[in-house]
């Protein structure tokens, strides 16, 4: 079945950024036939196809995508028991919030801490959502999945999505599956998991936190960084967190270490965040780079900048461009490259916009960076 193909649909108000120019064509998909029947007519237009969550990371180019935007609208979730565990089963244009209400109120932990991250259910496992903890890669059991290349709807386990931090197959290979379902093993009635120190500290009053505690206390401090949607909010228009936290070598994490003493970021060597990983590793906090290189919340330049409650979170006032939003974050990106040696990642996708490569070490950042508001 063909959905209706509209033409040159605006895309900026379809994403949180509100950048960006129109879809050449664009389709609402409600069913997997929909999404088959889209998929074979952008074909035979020889057409790139592009899959649209919820829009609340992404960067779209002014000039808009050339090629076919299909947004998926399936929903609903179905539950089932598997022994001593719960598996849920959302449709990919669920949204995500509401996938996280739902299993909290039933009293299933796995997915608690990631209350409050906007978008799709299907959206999630592209980039491997997380915070406070959690990743949604805990609890995937496996994957419903488009395949177009052959139209074909098969499974794929936790295991073949090729998970990573903030990161999976999806994500580095974009063309070859839609998500069209997630399914969710979650654990009744265990405790949350409070790994995370900030989330810890916030619920410290509380001796044994329920799930509807920790949703709300997730909720409230993601209110605080202006990472909760809220129509009143000025730094409402982002895509949350603009950059990874860097994943570095523990050589190189101690020299980062070394530096912040020297110059006098810290007074002693725990100051400096690090989360040790398994493998060796060491993950570095991205906003604790960014505002100790010199950039600071509230900075603007122009029509765009540095959200006043998150150092991370890169912010579009109204009436900008998405050159202009790509020439902040990359200047972002330089100046903590120019002080600390290392390259920050942006984590939003980019549509019909290339992220430019090849940070500059050399000169000196624009003084616009150093200042406040």
């Amino acid at each position: 079945m063909l959905p209706v193909i509209r033409r040159d649909v605006p895309l900026a108000p379809l994403t949180t950024f509100e950048l960006g120019g129109p879809a050449r064509f664009f389709a609402e998909v409600a069913t997997d036939e929909d999404a088959v029947g889209a998929l074979r007519w952008a074909a035979d237009q020889d057409l790139p196809v592009f899959v649209l969550g919820g829009g609340s990371n992404l960067v779209v180019g002014d000039a808009g995508f050339p090629g076919l935007v299909l947004q998926l609208r399936t929903r609903g979730m179905e539950w089932r028991s598997q022994g001593d565990l719960v598996v849920l089963e959302a449709q990919a244009g669920e949204p995500w919030d509401d996938v996280v209400t739902a299993a909290v109120a039933r009293d299933l932990t796995g997915i608690e801490c990631l209350s409050g991250i906007p978008g799709t259910a299907g959206a999630t496992p592209i980039q491997n959502v997380g915070a406070y903890g959690q990743e949604v890669a805990d609890t995937i059991h496996s994957l419903r999945v488009l395949d177009r290349r052959t139209l074909q709807v098969r499974e794929l386990s936790a295991a073949e999505c090729g998970f990573a931090y903030r990161d999976s197959v999806f994500r580095r290979d974009p063309g070859q599956t839609i998500v069209l379902s997630v399914r969710l093993v979650l654990r009744p009635g265990e405790p949350p998991m409070l790994a995370y120190r900030e989330l810890a500290n916030a619920l410290d009053g509380w001796a044994r936190p329920s799930l509807a505690q920790v949703r709300e206390t997730v909720l409230d401090l993601r209110r605080k960084k202006s990472m909760v949607y809220d129509a009143d909010d000025p730094n409402r228009r982002s895509a949350g967190s603009f950059f990874t936290n860097p994943i570095v070598d523990a050589a190189q994490a101690a020299t980062i270490v070394a530096q912040a003493l020297t110059e006098n970021l810290v007074r002693a060597p725990g100051e400096v965040p690090q989360y040790p990983l398994p493998d060796g590793r060491v993950k570095l906090a991205a906003g604790w780079l960014v505002e100790r290189a010199g950039v600071r919340r509230g900075l603007r330049m122009g029509p765009v900048g540095v959200s006043s409650r998150h150092a991370l979170a890169l912010i579009h006032h109204g009436g900008g461009s998405t050159a202009d939003l790509i020439r902040l974050a990359v200047h972002v990106r330089d100046t903590v490259a120019l002080r600390f040696g290392i390259t920050l990642q942006p984590e939003p996708v980019f549509l019909g916009v290339t992220w430019p490569q090849n940070p500059d070490r050399q000169s000196k950042p624009y003084p616009s960076l150093r200042g406040g508001c």
